[in-house]
């Protein structure tokens, strides 16, 4: 059983000054003490409630994000995950797989967290960092689907837009996983970070004061490229349940 999720950016060494303190401004949060053999990891710490949210710096890169699951017994957890499809990467005291399309993500022992609560900024609307997107070629996309709901245990569900389907993780886990079908291949599946907000229009003027850039305009979400480390979507959701309604 999966008790946690949480999400990675991945950052290169030249970027990784300027996305971190791009990313403690889009978030309100504070960041932790690095930690690692080189110094390469961080957490964003909320105000209240428990972290899902880290950075880590990879070296030359390519920038991007991947996925922490955190298990009861890594073993067990290897050796479900390969039986699902996915490809060992190396194994210490976490284990870092590929998924069969190529997404990178791990998996570490620690307990169920309590979620963080949306930060409410000084006009009154609220936003938080609540979604990670798998950005998947039509290839691949049925394969990836039925992985993640093997890998979890989670059913896939479809959306009302026929392009995204939805991992159907636990609402007490505080954080979803949206499945993206792209038009295109575009090699190896890659993933961004969703911010649900209350109001999308005020939350896209405040990225921009940051320093991003919007580069496409859909129905309920604006696409970001960040000033520096991978692009992010604002999108119009409750930014507790995660829901359009």
């Amino acid at each position: 059983m999966i008790a946690r999720l949480t999400f990675f950016l991945d950052l290169t060494s030249a970027e990784h000054p300027l996305a971190v303190d791009f990313w403690r401004d889009v978030t309100g949060y504070q960041l932790s003490a690095p930690r690692g053999e080189t110094d390469e990891f961080a957490t964003l710490l909320p105000p209240a409630g428990d972290d899902h949210l880290r950075v880590q710096r990879v070296g030359d890169g390519p920038a991007g994000t991947h996925l922490d699951l955190h298990v009861p017994h890594l073993s067990a957890g290897v050796e479900h995950a390969i039986g699902c499809g996915a490809t060992l990467v190396a194994r210490e005291d976490h284990a870092v797989l590929r998924s069969p399309g190529g997404y990178r993500f791990c998996l570490v022992t620690a307990p169920a967290t309590a979620p963080s609560a949306p930060t409410v900024w000084p006009d009154g609307h609220r936003s938080r960092v609540d979604q990670l997107c798998l950005d998947v070629g039509p290839s691949a996309h049925a394969v990836e689907c039925a992985f993640w709901a093997a890998l979890t245990g989670w059913p896939v569900r479809q959306t009302p837009r026929g392009e995204f389907a939805r991992l159907a993780v636990p609402p007490a886990l505080g954080v979803r996983v949206l499945i993206q079908r792209l038009e295109h291949d575009e090699g190896e599946v890659r993933g961004h970070l969703d911010i649900a907000t209350d109001e999308r229009e005020a939350e896209v003027r405040r990225l921009v004061a940051l320093g991003a850039e919007p580069i496409h305009q859909g129905p309920i979400w604006t696409a970001m490229r960040a000033p520096a480390g991978p692009p992010v979507c604002v999108t119009g959701r409750d930014p507790v349940t995660g829901s359009t309604d």
